[in-house]
């Protein structure tokens, strides 16, 4: 299932992650010898100037570890217009805050695409921790659509940040940094990571994350998981959500992201969660491979976004039914259109596994994307 003949990296990559395992291992140290998975994931992906989201290593497309669907085509922005357009009509001077813009493409085809129709936001907030990966977006907007990039404003931080109109995720809750368990003769243990002679390592001990017991404890009683069953949990998803939420004080939140309802999340059958590794786009599912190379996701708990009591759910459903009901097919496709049409919405590519939200705040209309499947049942 998982390619294992992972290509080595070259001296600089190699020269950047030693200097990350270096803080790695002094924060090993300074906790008696060992760290929630969590976070050395926060650190491996996060890192200031060396994690895998914050250093200068290219990530997207042909030449990086994976691909989003925004990289695969135009198609995909143009059709979250239609979506945009409704909301930002509804609400007079909305703006758009995107959460973690990647490349910048998806910002820029959808900006395009909505100054084709008169629809511009009245500011288009981009989210982006990594100082890397907003020079690149500037160089794109630059070269792509100098016009609009006065409206264009980005943000380290949401501390003094008020939102009317939608904020956007696609495939950023998944990187997240999860804690991990594992149930054993109904023992519940969490994975932590040490230091071994040379290289780090990964262990199953007494729980150390405050709550994380309690909260696998009300899992087992409730979804009957067995012995020998290992997970995650999003400990740290409510917490960005309600920081969200108060950021938003009229509108939509949008979220596009592999996961499922929490029922299905924690099936009995799914027994060893959904971690995953992706390094020049071989999957693979070892975590310590030179940290901050490669990127690190695990499916989304979608219900603990529905859980939030500030917020109103208005839709739930897959991609497929999300692109269909927002207009993909209503105009003439491209071969390549319709080739990036069929890994949009097959099932067995990004159609079924991938799911999208909608959480609203002061915000009644029925909203276009959510007719053709209503999967709010599975939340």
């Amino acid at each position: 299932m998982y390619d294992m003949k992972l290509p080595s990296p070259d001296p600089v990559e190699v020269a950047l992650s030693d200097r990350l395992s270096e803080y790695i291992k002094a924060e090993i140290e300074a906790n008696s010898g060992l760290i929630s998975f969590a976070r050395f994931m926060e650190m491996a992906l996060y890192q200031p100037g060396l994690g895998y989201y914050s250093a200068g290593k290219y990530k997207f497309g042909k030449s990086g570890d994976y691909v989003t669907a925004p990289e695969i085509s135009s198609l995909f922005a143009a059709t979250l217009a239609n979506f945009c357009e409704q909301v930002l009509h509804e609400i007079p001077k909305a703006s758009i805050l995107e959460v973690g813009a990647g490349s910048g493409r998806f910002a820029k085809d959808l900006l395009l695409e909505l100054e084709k129709r008169a629809s511009l936001p009245e500011k288009y907030y981009i989210l982006e921790v990594s100082a890397d990966l907003r020079l690149r977006q500037a160089e794109m907007f630059s070269s792509h659509c100098p016009q609009i990039l006065s409206r264009i404003q980005w943000l380290e931080s949401l501390d003094n940040v008020h939102i009317r109109g939608i904020i956007l995720g696609n495939e950023v809750l998944d990187a997240l940094p999860v804690h991990l368990f594992r149930i054993e003769n109904d023992v519940i243990k969490e994975r932590m990571v040490a230091w071994g002679k040379d290289h780090f390592v990964l262990q199953f001990g007494k729980p150390l994350t405050p709550g994380l017991k309690e909260k696998v404890s009300t899992l087992v009683e409730e979804y009957a998981l067995p012995s020998h069953y290992e997970s995650e949990l999003h400990l740290m998803l409510p917490a960005l959500i309600d920081t969200f939420a108060r950021c938003l004080s009229e509108g939509v939140m949008l979220f596009i992201d592999y996961g499922y309802g929490r029922r299905e999340y924690y099936h009995p059958d799914r027994s060893m969660g959904t971690l995953m590794c992706y390094y020049r786009h071989h999957r693979h599912d070892d975590p310590l491979f030179f940290p901050g190379l490669q990127d690190m996701t695990a499916h989304v708990d979608f219900t603990s976004l529905a859980e939030n009591n500030l917020l109103d759910l208005l839709g739930f459903t897959t991609q497929a039914g999300f692109l269909l009901s927002s207009g993909i097919l209503t105009k003439e496709l491209s071969i390549k259109e319709r080739d990036a049409l069929k890994t949009f919405i097959l099932p067995s590519r990004m159609g079924e596994i991938m799911k999208v939200i909608a959480l609203g705040k002061n915000f009644n209309e029925k909203l276009l994307g959510f007719q053709f499947q209503d999967r709010r049942r599975d939340l």
